[in-house]
């Protein structure tokens, strides 16, 4: 066992922290574009497991000129400070974009490389001990935050820079294999939503030489509206004043925990079986899929493994002859259509009439059963793949505070 590694303050250690442009020229929200020469950073961006870039806002150089702070520089480091507190990600150089600032939400730390490398620093707040301390800090009740003079009494291990190398290249062996089991997972997430466009929005499906097309769709489907293919089922939070109902084994799905992915397998908060037993929702099984209604609208999950859901989704159950597999993947292509018809908000919240103006269609059985054939086996590979992942992580998050602590030696 090493000696623990000596520590400084966040104050005194040899790093800046730099917040965002709060000024005047702050972006509004009619000057955010999907596609754009800087990427202005939003909470969807910054997770708890790095950057990601499903949903990105974008303004133009002039604007970004006319900001005063907030500007990345590669190899930064970037934490959230509201709201969500502590999520963080590293502007390193898999990141695809030159331009990039940070919302009023968020920090940079800059790391004086010659003492402090931007990897161990990325390391170290994804940790434990970093953790402990934010949410011995966190300040609001309403909104969460962590200001920069709070930051600044947080401590900070700081090994050498050969030790820092060498623990941040040990759990970087973790991250890469995490990477590359995402890059396989959305690969083949493509591949089934090719198949899908292809066979129901194209109609190329198998035999489809030898069938009318009737209406705009083929002799014998039904054009319809989401709430005609599926049971529409609600959920409920139990009382978060009572404890012995939180922190079980059950997971409890929130539109905090959706994911650009297929499935989402693990939740933020969980539940007892008394907490279950005491709200209004079901344990709905897995391959439900749940829908976002309020906050974050419209995200869309089949869950990996049995769970409880809170009252600002829907869990979406296909009626014969659909399907949780087909009802996925027409789901996602059926908010799409409304999304590319509508001007301005989308959805304010979805409720369930929500559901008669989300278009919905129904093929044959044969056809559907079909797709599930060549689909359930894309599907689970990526849940073998995702498992996996949990794997890695759990191992990496095992190690990660031995690491930092000195207790494990590099």
């Amino acid at each position: 066992m090493n000696a623990a590694w000596p520590k400084v303050t966040f104050d005194d250690a040899p790093l800046q922290i730099i917040d965002g442009d709060r000024g005047s020229n702050y972006p509004k929200q009619d000057e955010f574009h999907d596609e754009g020469h800087c990427l202005f950073l939003n909470t969807g961006n910054v997770t708890k497991s790095g950057f990601e870039f499903g949903n990105c806002q974008f303004i133009t150089e002039q604007k970004d000129n006319l900001l005063r702070k907030g500007k990345l520089s590669r190899e930064d480091v970037i934490m959230t400070t509201r709201g969500t507190i502590g999520n963080v990600g590293y502007f390193n150089r898999n990141v695809p974009f030159e331009h990039i600032r940070i919302n009023s939400g968020m920090v940079i730390f800059r790391a004086d490389r010659e003492k402090l490398l931007p990897s161990f620093l990325y390391q170290y707040l994804r940790s434990e001990q970093f953790n402990k301390q934010v949410n011995a800090l966190r300040s609001g009740a309403a909104q969460p935050q962590l200001p920069i003079r709070d930051i600044k009494v947080i401590e900070l291990p700081l090994p050498s820079v050969d030790q820092q190398e060498a623990i941040s290249e040990l759990i970087s062996k973790y991250d890469d294999l995490i990477e590359n089991n995402k890059r396989q997972i959305e690969l083949l997430e493509e591949s089934a939503r090719q198949l899908y466009r292809e066979w129901f929005v194209r109609f190329r499906f198998p035999g489809h030489e030898h069938v009318k097309i009737i209406d705009g769709v083929p002799e014998g489907w039904i054009r319809t509206a989401a709430d005609q293919a599926m049971d529409i089922l609600s959920g409920g939070t139990p009382k978060t004043s009572v404890p012995d109902y939180w922190d079980g084994e059950i997971g409890f799905f929130t539109p905090k925990d959706t994911t650009d992915s297929v499935y989402v397998s693990t939740t933020e908060k969980t539940i007892t079986a008394l907490g279950l037993e005491k709200c209004a929702s079901n344990l709905y099984p897995k391959n439900t899929l749940f829908i976002t209604a309020r906050g974050t609208v419209g995200n869309l999950n089949l869950a990996q493994k049995p769970m409880a859901m809170n009252q600002s989704c829907y869990a979406l159950v296909g009626r014969e002859p659909i399907n949780q597999f087909y009802l996925y993947f027409a789901m996602q292509a059926g908010i799409q259509q409304v999304k590319s018809r509508a001007v301005g908000a989308v959805f304010d919240a979805i409720i369930k009439d929500t559901f008669k103006v989300i278009p919905f269609l129904i093929p044959s059985k044969g056809l559907v059963e079909e797709f599930t054939d060549f689909v359930q086996p894309i599907l689970a590979q990526i849940d073998t793949l995702m498992m996996s992942t949990e794997r890695l992580v759990q191992a990496r998050d095992i190690l990660l505070p031995k690491l930092m602590s000195g207790e494990v030696a590099v």
